[in-house]
């Protein structure tokens, strides 16, 4: 289980360690950071799947393009490398990218200079030009079971970007192993469906009433969210695609995504995801609460931390006060308990530094559901409203 991400000078953060729970939330306002984080796994995901033996960071690769070294080093202290870290149960590593001269700053790849692997105790370096082979952004040479437990990981992270595949009239069937993520886009979330549909599902994910496979599953969490809706999937002939079909009521044919709302296909990936997510699996998910209802805002929060209790890490980075009070439901339900949830709130820096307070305030979340603090902005708009029409705020 990764525990903590470790950023030094990239992007918008000189340097941050951030504690993760079995489900961490990040929240605050634009541009403060919290996609950053999640861009900081990705990218690593990214580089593993993409450059296996390259011994580099992938910055513009099929599902993250963050563009060249230019656009990820932190200008502002005017550093030309940075550090990228993960620590876990048993491990920790911290990577340095970059040093690149000036005619590399357009590049889109940043070498490994040094690898900081550290496990029982003992720290090892690796400098990148004597290392040697490099695979899964790890010296070749590092075998232990943690290393090769995070290379697994890495390689299977799902990151489900806010940006996600709308209706479609096919979708892309691949080899079985390219749908072993659903995708950025929720693009492969059908495939994933047809590949492994007849998995079995962990009891405690299983909603009653369905056998515990995962396309019953994904159908009868479906239906949870939206009563009456029904998915269809059929292989195209001849071609390597699929069609998804909904029906919203037992009295209805099945209709092409286009015929629905667009909350069902934006849902489907996170589903899916969640569904298999096995222990020891990451699930990144940015702004799940798109074209949902808030119901269906709260309901997608229970779910997450319905995941996260049964082993996996989520991080999920939203803008809805719904989907974190479907998270402290969740808490008072005794659905996941407190211990396993981390909060964390994100300031732009520039504010943060002219007011001498933290970039990044971290509430705490009790047995009830409480909060601990709610730091200006923290999903405190509501409340601001509401004064402001009552006469007493501004």
């Amino acid at each position: 289980m990764i525990r903590e991400i470790y950023l030094e000078h990239f992007k918008c953060f000189e340097r941050l360690s951030l504690p993760l729970g079995g489900l961490t939330l990040l929240s605050g306002v634009n541009a403060s950071g919290k996609s950053t984080v999640v861009q900081s796994l990705a990218l690593l995901s990214q580089s593993v799947v993409e450059a296996e033996w390259s011994g580099a960071l992938l910055l513009d690769g099929a599902s993250v393009q963050l563009g060249a070294v230019t656009d990820v080093v932190d200008k502002v202290n005017g550093r030309r490398s940075f550090r990228l870290g993960l620590a876990g149960d048993g491990f920790m590593v911290r990577w340095r990218f970059g040093d690149p001269d000036e005619q590399a700053r357009e590049a889109v790849t940043l070498p490994v200079h040094e690898v900081e692997w550290t496990e029982g105790g003992a720290t090892e370096r690796f400098v990148g030009t004597t290392v040697g082979a490099f695979r899964a952004l790890l010296p070749a040479t590092l075998t232990s079971d943690h290393a090769k437990r995070l290379q697994t990981t890495l390689a299977r992270l799902d990151h489900i970007g806010a940006e996600r595949l709308g209706p479609r009239e096919i979708y892309r069937l691949g080899h079985d192993d390219f749908h072993q993520t659903v995708g950025i886009h929720g693009e492969r979330a059908p495939g994933a469906l047809w590949w492994f549909g007849d998995d079995a599902v962990a009891p405690s994910m299983c909603l009653p009433d369905a056998p515990p496979t995962v396309r019953a599953q994904v159908q009868a969490w479906l239906s949870h969210f939206f009563p009456g809706v029904v998915f269809q999937l059929d292989r195209v002939p001849n071609a390597n695609a699929l069609t998804l079909g909904f029906r919203t009521s037992n009295e209805t044919n099945f209709h092409r995504p286009q015929h629905v709302g667009y909350g069902i296909t934006h849902v489907l990936p996170l589903l899916v995801a969640g569904v298999r997510a096995v222990p020891g699996r990451v699930l990144a998910v940015e702004n799940p609460e798109v074209h949902l209802h808030p119901a269906g805002q709260a309901a997608i929060g229970v779910f997450l931390a319905r995941v996260a209790a049964q082993g996996a890490t989520v991080l999920v980075e939203t803008h809805s006060d719904h989907v974190l009070n479907g998270i402290r439901r969740a808490v008072r339900e005794g659905t996941i308990s407190s211990e396993q949830v981390a909060l964390h709130f994100f300031r732009e820096r520039a504010l943060a530094r002219a007011d001498n307070i933290a970039q990044v305030v971290s509430p705490r979340i009790d047995a009830e559901g409480n909060v601990d603090q709610w730091p200006a902005g923290f999903f405190d708009q509501f409340d601001r409203d509401l004064n402001y029409l009552a006469g007493i705020g501004s």
